[in-house]
């Protein structure tokens, strides 16, 4: 039997609760509030709707087919508010953050024109980014088809990957989470690495100028 909701504590036990409930639905539930809420980790609940799979709670193909469901509502959600937000008034609100500046938006907006395609597909296969790259998609209004197609096929292959691992590993499950937290604490490290290297950068341009 897959572990009960007490048996993991905070929000993964909240998720596993969810899949004790309702299922493959609630597992869907969960990846979709995982794209808003990073903190929930996906890492737990897909291996663990893997081996709910496994021991007859539902099938391979609905923690699969559920999962990647949630996903894609998730990426609607956060471009829609990157679309609500739109280019102009981004731009307005960087002005008013420290040490930014609209060339930084503009520097942005080339880069996600040249690999914006890439950058949703590959993004939904790396943590922290498998939510964030859904806003500046729908502040540039990438086409919502392609973004739709993109989102679907990368998060099918990372959904696919750990509730498949989950379901290999049976009774292990557990064992995937230290491996994708290895990977989500290198992702972190960069990205901590590269936002001081810009602060300090920015700063030592500013007392120059």
């Amino acid at each position: 039997m897959p572990p009960d909701s007490d048996e993991i504590g905070g929000l993964a036990g909240w998720a596993v609760g969810l899949m004790e409930t309702i299922g493959g639905p609630g597992a869907g539930l969960a990846v979709f509030l995982e794209n808003l809420f990073p903190p929930i980790p996906s890492e737990v609940i897909l291996p663990l709707a893997g081996f709910a799979a496994r021991v007859g709670h539902l099938s391979l193909v609905e923690a699969v087919v559920w999962t990647t469901v949630g996903s894609v509502l998730g990426a609607w959600v956060l471009y829609a508010a990157g679309a609500w937000l739109g280019h102009d008034r981004v731009r307005t609100l960087i002005t008013k953050i420290p040490l930014l500046e609209v060339e930084d938006v503009d520097k942005t907006t080339a880069w996600f024109a040249k690999h914006g395609n890439k950058a949703v597909f590959f993004g939904r296969m790396v943590p922290l980014f498998r939510s964030f790259i859904s806003l500046p998609a729908g502040t540039e209004r990438m086409n919502f088809a392609l973004f739709t197609v993109l989102t679907l096929t990368g998060s099918l292959i990372w959904n696919g990957l750990f509730i498949g691992a989950g379901y290999l590993l049976g009774a292990n499950w557990q064992r995937v989470e230290p491996y994708s937290a290895v990977f989500q604490y290198i992702v972190i490290a960069l990205v901590v690495f590269f936002v001081i290297r810009f602060i300090v950068k920015r700063i030592r341009r500013t007392r120059t100028a």
